[in-house]
Protein backbone atom coordinates (compact mmCIF):
# COMPACT_ATOMS: atom_id res chain seq x y z
CA UNK A 1 0.00 0.00 0.00
CA UNK A 2 2.79 1.96 0.87
CA UNK A 3 4.77 1.34 -2.37
CA UNK A 4 1.27 2.24 -4.29
CA UNK A 5 1.18 5.92 -2.53
CA UNK A 6 4.77 6.27 -3.51
CA UNK A 7 4.31 5.85 -6.82
CA UNK A 8 1.47 7.98 -7.10
CA UNK A 9 3.26 10.96 -5.34
CA UNK A 10 6.02 10.11 -8.03
CA UNK A 11 4.09 10.51 -10.52
CA UNK A 12 2.23 13.59 -9.40
CA UNK A 13 5.88 15.62 -8.82
CA UNK A 14 6.61 14.67 -12.52
CA UNK A 15 3.71 15.97 -13.42
CA UNK A 16 4.26 19.32 -11.78
CA UNK A 17 7.21 19.62 -13.01
CA UNK A 18 6.77 19.22 -16.75
CA UNK A 19 4.24 21.67 -15.94
CA UNK A 20 6.29 24.25 -14.90
CA UNK A 21 8.88 23.40 -17.37
CA UNK A 22 6.60 24.37 -19.89
CA UNK A 23 5.55 27.41 -18.51
CA UNK A 24 9.08 28.85 -18.08
CA UNK A 25 9.90 28.05 -21.88
CA UNK A 26 6.36 29.59 -22.48
CA UNK A 27 7.81 32.53 -20.93
CA UNK A 28 11.49 32.87 -22.39
CA UNK A 29 12.11 34.73 -25.59
CA UNK A 30 11.69 32.98 -28.92
CA UNK A 31 15.28 33.54 -30.77
CA UNK A 32 14.87 34.46 -34.52
CA UNK A 33 15.57 32.19 -37.04
CA UNK A 34 19.19 32.19 -38.44
CA UNK A 35 18.52 33.41 -41.96
CA UNK A 36 16.28 36.33 -40.75
CA UNK A 37 16.70 39.85 -42.54
CA UNK A 38 16.08 42.97 -41.31
CA UNK A 39 13.34 45.23 -43.52
CA UNK A 40 14.79 48.03 -44.78
CA UNK A 41 13.03 50.74 -46.17
CA UNK A 42 13.78 50.79 -49.85
CA UNK A 43 11.88 53.96 -50.71
CA UNK A 44 14.28 56.11 -52.54
CA UNK A 45 15.63 59.12 -50.50
CA UNK A 46 14.67 62.09 -52.07
CA UNK A 47 17.30 64.15 -54.05
CA UNK A 48 18.22 67.85 -53.52
CA UNK A 49 17.30 69.18 -56.85
CA UNK A 50 20.37 71.55 -58.17
CA UNK A 51 19.70 75.13 -58.64
CA UNK A 52 18.77 75.94 -61.91
CA UNK A 53 21.45 77.14 -64.45
CA UNK A 54 19.38 79.63 -66.26
CA UNK A 55 19.16 83.18 -64.42
CA UNK A 56 15.81 84.58 -64.28
CA UNK A 57 14.74 87.93 -63.60
CA UNK A 58 15.18 87.55 -59.76
CA UNK A 59 18.62 85.89 -59.99
CA UNK A 60 19.33 88.31 -61.89
CA UNK A 61 18.52 91.58 -59.90
CA UNK A 62 20.43 89.07 -57.12
CA UNK A 63 23.60 89.70 -58.78
CA UNK A 64 23.44 93.19 -60.00
CA UNK A 65 22.82 93.95 -56.50
CA UNK A 66 25.40 92.07 -55.63
CA UNK A 67 27.63 94.08 -58.15
CA UNK A 68 26.67 97.28 -57.21
CA UNK A 69 27.63 96.91 -53.37
CA UNK A 70 30.70 95.68 -54.10
CA UNK A 71 31.41 98.51 -56.38
CA UNK A 72 29.91 101.45 -53.72
CA UNK A 73 32.12 98.87 -51.07
CA UNK A 74 35.22 99.42 -53.19
CA UNK A 75 36.13 96.11 -53.01
CA UNK A 76 37.24 93.97 -55.76
CA UNK A 77 35.73 90.62 -56.46
CA UNK A 78 38.62 87.52 -56.78
CA UNK A 79 38.57 84.59 -59.02
CA UNK A 80 36.63 84.08 -61.52
CA UNK A 81 33.41 85.55 -62.32
CA UNK A 82 30.77 82.64 -62.40
CA UNK A 83 28.33 84.49 -63.95
CA UNK A 84 30.26 84.71 -67.28
CA UNK A 85 28.96 82.00 -69.77
CA UNK A 86 25.43 81.32 -67.84
CA UNK A 87 22.31 81.88 -69.62
CA UNK A 88 19.49 83.77 -68.70
CA UNK A 89 15.75 84.40 -69.57
CA UNK A 90 14.80 88.01 -68.51
CA UNK A 91 11.70 89.50 -68.83
CA UNK A 92 10.40 92.94 -68.32
CA UNK A 93 6.82 94.26 -68.03
CA UNK A 94 5.55 96.91 -69.87
CA UNK A 95 2.18 98.81 -70.83
CA UNK A 96 1.25 98.09 -67.39
CA UNK A 97 -1.69 100.64 -67.31
CA UNK A 98 -3.22 102.57 -70.46
CA UNK A 99 -1.47 102.61 -73.51
CA UNK A 100 0.47 105.94 -73.85
CA UNK A 101 -2.10 108.11 -77.14
CA UNK A 102 -0.93 107.85 -81.09
CA UNK A 103 2.25 110.18 -81.31
CA UNK A 104 1.76 113.16 -83.59
CA UNK A 105 3.69 111.83 -87.17
CA UNK A 106 6.37 114.32 -87.20
CA UNK A 107 6.84 113.43 -83.63
CA UNK A 108 7.37 109.90 -83.50
CA UNK A 109 11.30 109.20 -84.37
CA UNK A 110 11.76 111.74 -81.34
CA UNK A 111 9.81 109.81 -79.13
CA UNK A 112 11.35 106.77 -80.14
CA UNK A 113 14.78 108.62 -79.29
CA UNK A 114 13.45 109.37 -75.88
CA UNK A 115 12.33 105.88 -75.20
CA UNK A 116 15.44 104.07 -76.49
CA UNK A 117 16.16 100.76 -74.30
CA UNK A 118 12.55 100.80 -73.28
CA UNK A 119 9.80 98.78 -74.05
CA UNK A 120 6.37 100.68 -74.96
CA UNK A 121 2.75 100.34 -76.12
CA UNK A 122 1.16 102.90 -77.59
CA UNK A 123 -2.54 103.46 -79.85
CA UNK A 124 -2.31 104.09 -83.05
CA UNK A 125 -4.25 106.57 -85.20
CA UNK A 126 -7.65 106.24 -84.42
CA UNK A 127 -6.65 103.62 -81.80
CA UNK A 128 -7.19 100.92 -84.79
CA UNK A 129 -3.88 99.66 -83.43
CA UNK A 130 -1.45 98.78 -80.42
CA UNK A 131 2.00 98.94 -81.27
CA UNK A 132 4.47 97.10 -78.77
CA UNK A 133 7.49 98.64 -80.12
CA UNK A 134 11.69 98.17 -78.49
CA UNK A 135 14.50 100.06 -80.03
CA UNK A 136 17.71 99.31 -78.73
CA UNK A 137 20.11 102.01 -77.47
CA UNK A 138 23.06 103.50 -78.57
CA UNK A 139 25.68 102.70 -75.33
CA UNK A 140 28.91 102.25 -77.54
CA UNK A 141 29.92 105.80 -76.65
CA UNK A 142 29.04 106.07 -73.22
CA UNK A 143 31.00 105.98 -69.90
CA UNK A 144 30.88 102.59 -68.50
CA UNK A 145 31.85 101.08 -72.43
CA UNK A 146 34.78 103.43 -72.85
CA UNK A 147 35.86 103.46 -69.48
CA UNK A 148 35.90 99.59 -69.26
CA UNK A 149 38.65 99.37 -72.50
CA UNK A 150 36.41 97.57 -74.73
CA UNK A 151 35.61 99.98 -77.69
CA UNK A 152 38.32 98.34 -79.70
CA UNK A 153 36.78 94.93 -78.70
CA UNK A 154 33.44 95.56 -79.51
CA UNK A 155 32.28 97.06 -82.26
CA UNK A 156 28.53 97.68 -81.56
CA UNK A 157 27.06 97.79 -77.87
CA UNK A 158 23.12 97.37 -78.09
CA UNK A 159 21.67 98.77 -74.58
CA UNK A 160 18.02 97.75 -73.23
CA UNK A 161 17.21 98.59 -69.65
CA UNK A 162 15.30 96.74 -67.30
CA UNK A 163 13.12 98.42 -65.81
CA UNK A 164 11.71 98.81 -61.99
CA UNK A 165 14.69 97.08 -60.85
CA UNK A 166 13.24 96.95 -56.95
CA UNK A 167 10.48 94.39 -58.94
CA UNK A 168 11.82 90.77 -58.85
CA UNK A 169 8.27 89.52 -60.69
CA UNK A 170 8.04 89.02 -63.78
CA UNK A 171 4.52 91.06 -64.20
CA UNK A 172 3.53 94.55 -63.90
CA UNK A 173 3.32 95.86 -60.20
CA UNK A 174 -0.03 95.82 -58.72
CA UNK A 175 0.39 98.30 -56.38
CA UNK A 176 -2.14 100.80 -56.31
CA UNK A 177 -1.66 105.07 -56.41
CA UNK A 178 -1.89 106.40 -53.00
CA UNK A 179 -4.58 108.81 -52.95
CA UNK A 180 -2.64 111.46 -50.76
CA UNK A 181 -0.55 112.31 -53.18
CA UNK A 182 -2.10 113.02 -55.75
CA UNK A 183 -0.49 113.18 -58.91
CA UNK A 184 1.71 110.44 -60.00
CA UNK A 185 5.40 111.23 -59.48
CA UNK A 186 8.07 111.30 -62.36
CA UNK A 187 9.70 107.56 -63.16
CA UNK A 188 12.55 106.86 -61.50
CA UNK A 189 16.04 106.91 -63.51
CA UNK A 190 17.26 103.80 -65.18
CA UNK A 191 20.03 101.61 -63.22
CA UNK A 192 19.85 98.49 -64.32
CA UNK A 193 20.92 97.39 -68.38
CA UNK A 194 21.82 94.42 -70.67
CA UNK A 195 24.40 95.53 -73.21
CA UNK A 196 24.20 93.40 -76.31
CA UNK A 197 27.98 93.51 -77.15
CA UNK A 198 29.28 92.54 -80.59
CA UNK A 199 32.60 91.94 -81.48
CA UNK A 200 34.48 93.37 -84.08
CA UNK A 201 34.83 92.34 -87.38
CA UNK A 202 32.46 89.99 -86.16
CA UNK A 203 28.78 89.00 -87.91
CA UNK A 204 26.59 91.53 -88.27
CA UNK A 205 23.66 89.17 -88.25
CA UNK A 206 22.35 89.79 -84.67
CA UNK A 207 22.97 93.44 -84.59
CA UNK A 208 19.60 95.75 -85.09
CA UNK A 209 21.22 99.37 -86.07
CA UNK A 210 19.22 101.46 -84.26
CA UNK A 211 16.15 99.63 -85.27
CA UNK A 212 13.17 98.68 -83.43
CA UNK A 213 11.67 95.34 -82.68
CA UNK A 214 7.70 96.40 -83.43
CA UNK A 215 4.98 93.75 -83.02
CA UNK A 216 1.19 95.31 -83.63
CA UNK A 217 -1.84 94.24 -82.34
CA UNK A 218 -5.10 94.72 -84.52
CA UNK A 219 -9.13 94.08 -83.24
CA UNK A 220 -11.46 92.05 -85.09
CA UNK A 221 -14.52 93.24 -86.98
CA UNK A 222 -13.12 96.39 -87.16
CA UNK A 223 -13.14 96.89 -83.58
CA UNK A 224 -10.13 98.61 -81.58
CA UNK A 225 -7.78 95.64 -80.01
CA UNK A 226 -8.47 95.16 -76.19
CA UNK A 227 -5.38 95.91 -74.33
CA UNK A 228 -4.09 92.89 -71.77
CA UNK A 229 -5.04 93.75 -68.42
CA UNK A 230 -2.13 92.22 -66.97
CA UNK A 231 0.42 94.48 -69.89
CA UNK A 232 3.17 92.82 -71.87
CA UNK A 233 6.28 91.33 -71.41
CA UNK A 234 9.89 91.39 -73.33
CA UNK A 235 11.91 87.60 -73.36
CA UNK A 236 15.57 88.63 -73.26
CA UNK A 237 17.69 85.17 -73.72
CA UNK A 238 20.88 84.64 -74.34
CA UNK A 239 24.50 84.18 -72.47
CA UNK A 240 26.40 86.57 -70.17
CA UNK A 241 29.73 87.94 -71.57
CA UNK A 242 32.73 89.83 -69.36
CA UNK A 243 33.86 92.97 -69.88
CA UNK A 244 37.99 93.12 -70.03
CA UNK A 245 37.91 93.04 -66.50
CA UNK A 246 37.17 89.34 -66.79
CA UNK A 247 33.48 90.33 -64.94
CA UNK A 248 29.81 89.88 -66.05
CA UNK A 249 28.63 93.30 -64.41
CA UNK A 250 30.27 96.73 -64.72
CA UNK A 251 29.03 99.10 -62.05
CA UNK A 252 29.67 103.71 -61.53
CA UNK A 253 28.14 106.11 -59.91
CA UNK A 254 28.33 109.56 -60.16
CA UNK A 255 28.81 110.30 -56.34
CA UNK A 256 28.69 107.99 -53.01
CA UNK A 257 24.91 109.59 -52.65
CA UNK A 258 23.80 107.85 -56.17
CA UNK A 259 22.78 104.20 -56.58
CA UNK A 260 25.08 102.93 -58.88
CA UNK A 261 24.27 101.82 -62.56
CA UNK A 262 25.07 98.49 -63.51
CA UNK A 263 25.09 97.10 -66.73
CA UNK A 264 25.81 93.55 -68.13
CA UNK A 265 27.29 92.42 -70.63
CA UNK A 266 25.65 89.71 -72.83
CA UNK A 267 25.16 88.05 -76.00
CA UNK A 268 21.51 87.40 -77.41
CA UNK A 269 19.69 84.56 -78.21
CA UNK A 270 16.20 85.73 -79.01
CA UNK A 271 13.74 88.33 -78.67
CA UNK A 272 10.52 88.21 -77.84
CA UNK A 273 6.90 90.02 -77.09
CA UNK A 274 4.67 88.32 -74.59
CA UNK A 275 1.04 88.70 -73.55
CA UNK A 276 1.78 89.93 -69.85
CA UNK A 277 -1.60 87.24 -68.76
CA UNK A 278 -1.68 84.32 -70.65
CA UNK A 279 2.37 84.21 -71.68
CA UNK A 280 0.99 83.75 -74.89
CA UNK A 281 4.25 84.62 -77.41
CA UNK A 282 2.76 87.27 -79.75
CA UNK A 283 6.11 87.70 -81.77
CA UNK A 284 9.90 86.35 -81.73
CA UNK A 285 12.85 87.04 -83.38
CA UNK A 286 16.33 84.76 -83.47
CA UNK A 287 19.49 86.17 -84.77
CA UNK A 288 20.75 84.19 -87.71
Amino acid sequence: MASRRGLVAGRVALAVGLGLGLTQCDREPRPEPADATPIVDETPAQAEMPPPTTLDRSAFLGAVSRAGSAYAAGSTPEGPDTLVGRTFAIRLPFGCGEPRPAPPIDAAPAREETDAGLPTVSWGTDKATLNLSLTPDDWAETALIVGSGASDRWEAVEGFWVPRPWLGNETCPQITRDPLVGVSGQPAAQTVGLASVHETNGSRLARRDGQAYRFTLRGEDGRPPVPSPMGYRVVLEGRFAAFPDGRAIRCRAASIDQRPICIAAVQLDRVAFEDGGSGAVLSEWRPG
